[in-house]
């Protein structure tokens, strides 16, 4: 039996013993049951057309959403919002030759959406079914986690996709035999030493449980395993805002570590609750150019964006939520995300909203080090949120004291 026929068979099994049959639905009456599946029927199932890049949108965000509902063994997990996955495929620049990599693809979020760029910019069936057979490859650890990663892809009819469980540290070769020009992901930022390489945590003070490198570890680990086979990719990854100020420690070193083979191309600040719920991190969306040295005098200097504002608000027992416009009656991150990737690509610098500055790896990643302040558009409450952003990082970062 080939290969990729028995690893269909392990997926669906897989589905049925850690999803579908870890589900609250299971407590729920035949005629309750009976109603919530009828209602799909009418009203979700006409609207869902897997064959079409806005039904498998529309997938996406029935599974994003499902997610939300089930329990989680690390608290402070979260997934990716899929407007951001959306994001990053875009200023990375997915399309039909794009071979995408996710090292650390949870349920799968970052996979669909390259997915659903790159069928987009098809113009064959042939071409769709490449990409979906040999283009896309996601490796996560979480035997649960990576449950929902294949059951993402399955109900995208994507069932004998490339994705692995396990370490990516140990998948390394794979990841070299898959040679991807594109790579996004949201890394752990608490790894336990149980969970990296031997060769990194014994650098470790010995009382530190979790990576000190909050999530940097992951780009230095892509970056040399792509660079030891000489091939170039981009890299757009989600990391805590940590990473960026840093300037010492573990962090400032590994900046430096990883500037001397690769380039930082952008760096996006993003909403400071961008997690809500899951997760309180505040977090920002680095770019690097994999195997171009920051050095080299053709680079432009790093763009930074300061994308604050997505347009989205926090709701009592729904997370955040979109936000239409009501003089458009357009969505407000629609536009926002198109000025975000206007500036990006024209590496515009504009006051209060971003900045291009040639760094190195002893300085800030953050915009807010470098942009200029619209001072015309500061309110009362700019300052009062700004002051309690800042005493939430110190506290988070252990950084204050009792007098």
């Amino acid at each position: 039996m080939p290969d990729r026929f028995i690893n269909k068979a392990e997926k669906l099994a897989l589905l049925n013993r850690n999803v579908l049959g870890d589900q609250y639905v299971r407590h729920l009456s035949i005629a309750a049951f009976r109603e919530i599946v009828k209602f799909i029927e009418d009203n979700i199932l006409p609207f869902i057309n897997d064959k079409s890049t806005s039904g498998q949108d529309l997938l996406n965000l029935f599974f994003v959403t499902f997610n939300k509902y089930v329990g989680k063994s690390d608290k402070n997990q979260a997934f990716t919002p899929d407007h951001i996955c959306d994001f990053m495929s875009k200023i990375t620049g997915v399309n039909k030759h794009s071979v995408v990599l996710d090292p650390c693809c949870g349920s799968g979020s970052f996979l669909v959406r390259a997915m659903t760029q790159a069928l987009d910019d098809c113009a064959t069936a042939a071409e769709q079914e490449k990409i979906k057979k040999h283009q896309i490859f996601g490796i996560e650890f979480d035997e649960n986690v990576y449950g929902l990663a294949t059951t993402n892809m399955l109900i995208h009819s994507d069932g004998n996709s490339n994705i692995r469980q396990g370490s990516c540290f140990i998948l390394a070769d794979w990841v070299k035999e898959a040679k991807p020009n594109i790579i996004l992901m949201n890394p752990p930022y608490n790894g336990q030493r149980i969970h990296l390489p031997a060769t990194y945590v014994d650098t470790w003070p010995r009382n530190k449980k979790e990576d000190p490198s909050k999530g940097l570890y992951f780009v230095k680990w892509i970056a040399d395993t792509l660079n030891s086979i000489n091939h170039q990719a981009k890299l757009a990854i989600l990391l805590p805002v940590a990473c960026a100020i840093g300037t010492s420690g573990e962090i400032a070193k590994l900046k430096k570590e990883i500037l001397e083979e690769n380039t930082l191309d952008a760096v996006f600040t993003l909403p400071s609750d961008i997690f809500h719920p899951g997760a309180s991190a505040s977090a920002c969306c680095m770019v690097f150019k994999i195997g171009i040295k920051h050095s080299d005098i053709s680079n432009p200097d790093t763009f930074f964006g300061y994308c604050r504002d997505d347009g989205f608000k926090k709701k009592k027992n729904l997370g955040r939520v979109e936000q239409i416009d009501p003089i458009t009656v357009k969505s407000k991150w629609s536009e926002i995300e198109k000025r975000w990737i206007e500036l990006y690509r024209n590496r515009k610098a504009e006051p209060g909203a971003s900045a291009t500055y040639r760094v190195s790896g002893t300085d800030e990643w953050l915009c807010e080090a470098y942009m200029k302040t619209d001072y015309t558009k500061l309110t009362e409450q700019d300052f009062q949120r700004t002051i309690n952003e800042y005493l939430a990082y110190l506290v988070r970062e252990g950084r204050v004291y009792e007098p």
